[in-house]
């Protein structure tokens, strides 16, 4: 797993009005807990902060975190939190974790090379595009890479059969089909078949519509009835 430095100051405001000044200055507000200790509210400079969760790029991460430029924490970024309009940063969840306990991550899996397969109408379908491993957070891998040019049409990969590192076990179930190559004409049976499950979810979907839409037309006809009766 990659470690990355980063920095942050302990945040001594609080509240929806402080937290908006606080991200007004640059700061994105945050907070620090797990490994048994006291929850620390904190806050990053924001474009600092940005530039390292690029580096990141989603992937599993150490952060060595440096809090008022002493004590330094070894957590994960738990969370990110943006604001749905303009997709800036709103708050951090940061998790310390214990870098010699071993614990489960998910780790994605990266698809290299194109399969021989395709070459005679064949199609790569993934069926799992990540998997769970098992061990200390530096021997666990931020990407798995699964090369899939040996493949002809007919051939699966299982999770039992993708290499990991030999210090870390997989926790998903590894009879699971990581990849294959089907046929051209398997491959159009089975978009056939997500449409036709598409087009019966829509279907339901506007059943229930107009089910709902007879009930309230049935209890207004009832209220207006209840309500002549009233007046008479």
């Amino acid at each position: 797993m990659i470690q990355i430095d980063m920095s942050a100051a302990k945040r001594e405001s609080f509240g929806k009005g402080a937290m908006r000044r606080l991200r007004g200055t640059g700061n994105t507000p945050a907070i620090l807990y797990g490994n048994d200790k006291e929850v620390m509210p904190l806050q990053l400079e924001t474009n600092s902060f940005l530039k390292n969760l690029f580096q990141i790029n989603r992937k599993n991460a150490v952060v060595n975190l440096s809090i008022n430029g002493g004590d330094t924490r070894h957590v994960i970024v738990k969370e990110i939190q943006t604001d749905p309009v303009d997709d800036s940063l709103v708050h951090a969840d940061f998790h310390e974790i214990d870098l010699q306990k071993t614990c489960d991550f998910t780790v994605a899996i990266e698809f290299s090379g194109k399969a021989k397969g395709e070459d005679v109408g064949g199609e790569v379908t993934v069926h799992n595009a990540k998997i769970m491993l098992t061990g200390t957070p530096l021997e666990i891998p931020d990407v798995i890479t699964v090369d899939v040019s040996g493949l002809d049409v007919g051939d699966v990969v299982l999770l039992k059969d993708v290499a990991i590192p030999e210090n870390v076990k997989m926790a998903s179930s590894d009879s699971r089909v990581c990849v294959e190559v089907i046929s051209a004409n398997a491959a159009a049976a089975a978009a056939a078949a997500a449409e036709n499950r598409a087009d019966a979810a829509d279907a339901a979907d506007a059943a229930a519509a107009l089910e709902s839409e007879a009930v309230s037309a049935d209890d207004a006809t009832e209220n207006s009835d209840e309500a002549e009766s009233s007046d008479s």
